[in-house]
């Protein structure tokens, strides 16, 4: 047997590809990862170099309001979705045999969802800025991409095939063309809604040509059928993952709603510079869990202690990755923002250097989520996700008046603490979960407290 810690590292990239040799299984999940890893680098890279060109167009004030419209149609997307998803996927893979109803049904209900979104925008939106045309407008138009995420059906179809390619392949050509598009805008001094206009258009040629690829991978949208007791099945299972969504996206977004709401658009703005530069990077734990997730599921069928030692390296990982990636920025932040957005957005190094921190604990968020899976504790996840949002809501009430946009970064960074960490100190069953969270942030938290003791010392 080979010693994976005494093995010349040459030798151990060997082993590990004569093993995958005789795995396909693990080969096919490797690779439908790594497409999906690729999706998200293209779109982060290709999306940071055209959004930060259309921010330093736009200027702090338009941008702030295309953020405003975004972020509140936002908080309408779990509806849209209904939480069908996981369990799509799930039942596309048990019961291959009813694919077909599970299809046509899910299709079916995700467009009376993404009405239903829709409608409650737009209704909302009129109440909250009833003089503002030009917003109801952008929220109306976006509010119809809600609708046509119904097609994302044969999204879930090609992954429990394992075969996200093709639906990689789909959205990125449609996003590479319409960030050409946005260029060409730009260049062309086009107005703030016509790049509405586009993100419509582009949700329009992902759904088209989702189902063209469908039906050419030899699916047929015909045999689609709708079953009611099918229906009521997928909408039981899905019901508590609605309430956690859209918890989830009110704490995640309604930070740039309530600046909006008292500091007006600019102020938008420059907070949704820092944010676009702060969470560009929350592709990863989601890829990285979701490549260990099913080795983590075996190991607690083999035994506890390994079940728990691998969850204690996955969270000890995602603290360590966040800190790498908080800690370089904190110091460049007033040069990053400066950089890429110019001298009117120079407001959000400020707030970037403290909302990056957010990360380590929205990197432990979505490890500790599939503990929460796995462990059956759907509810809770729920729980934590709602005390998230009641938390960001009073803090951002408290602080916003009197520090700006920095305040929403407090409300952001305090909010993720509370949901991500200590929230499982509260609940019994919980608590395991906790420690282990607590061993991966303590030898982060010693070193901060050297730091600051010494630095009392020399003072």
């Amino acid at each position: 047997m080979v010693s994976l810690h005494s093995t010349h590292p040459c030798i151990l990239i060997t082993v590990m590809f004569k093993r995958l040799k005789n795995r396909p299984n693990l080969q096919k999940v490797l690779a439908n990862t790594g497409w999906l890893f690729a999706d998200r680098i293209l779109r982060m890279g290709v999306g940071l170099f055209v959004g930060v060109w259309v921010a330093r167009y736009l200027g702090p004030e338009q941008f702030g309001l295309l953020n405003y419209a975004v972020a509140f149609v936002s908080l309408f997307g779990a509806i849209a979705g209904l939480g069908l998803n996981g369990i799509v996927v799930r039942d596309l893979v048990n019961d291959p045999e009813n694919a077909k109803a599970t299809l046509g049904t899910a299709f079916v209900l995700q467009i009376i969802g993404g009405l239903m979104a829709f409608c409650i925008a737009v209704v909302a939106i009129a109440i909250i800025r009833p003089g503002d045309e030009l917003l109801k407008l952008m929220v109306a138009l976006l509010g119809l991409v809600m609708v046509l995420k119904a097609t994302d059906v044969v999204k879930y179809w090609f992954e429990s095939q394992v075969q996200s390619k093709y639906s990689v392949w789909v959205e990125n050509a449609a996003f590479l063309i319409f960030a050409g598009v946005k260029v060409i805008l730009i260049l062309q001094q086009a107005p703030l809604i016509t790049f509405v206009w586009i993100v419509l258009a582009e949700a329009a040629l992902v759904a088209v040509v989702l189902l063209i690829m469908f039906a050419w991978r030899g699916g047929r949208l015909r045999a689609w059928c709708v079953r009611g007791r099918r229906a009521k099945i997928l909408l039981k299972d899905s019901w508590p993952l609605v309430l956690s969504g859209l918890a989830v996206m009110v704490y995640m977004r309604i930070d740039q709603i309530m600046l909006g709401q008292m500091l007006g658009d600019e102020a938008v703005g420059i907070y949704s510079a820092a944010v676009r530069i702060s969470e560009m990077w929350y592709f990863i734990p989601t890829a990285i869990v979701a490549s260990v997730f099913p080795s983590i599921i075996e190991a607690k069928k083999h035994s506890e202690a390994l079940y728990y030692r691998r969850i204690q390296m996955l969270y000890d990982l995602m603290v360590w990755l966040g800190v790498l990636i908080a800690l370089p920025i904190t110091f460049c932040a007033d040069w990053l923002v400066s950089s890429l957005f110019g001298y009117r957005y120079q407001q959000a190094g400020a707030v970037l250097a403290l909302h990056i921190w957010a990360a380590i604990f929205v990197f432990l968020g979505v490890a500790s989520g599939k503990w929460f899976l796995i462990e059956n504790m759907q509810k809770c996840a729920f729980y934590r996700a709602l005390t998230g949002m009641v938390v960001n809501i009073i803090v951002n009430f408290e602080l916003i008046p009197t520090y700006g946009v920095i305040g929403a970064a407090m409300g952001t960074l305090a909010s993720q603490v509370v949901a991500a960490y200590l929230y499982d100190a509260v609940q019994k069953n919980t608590r395991k979960t906790f420690a282990l969270k607590t061993a991966s942030l303590l030898p982060f938290m010693l070193f901060i407290r050297k730091r600051f003791q010494l630095n009392e010392a020399v003072n």
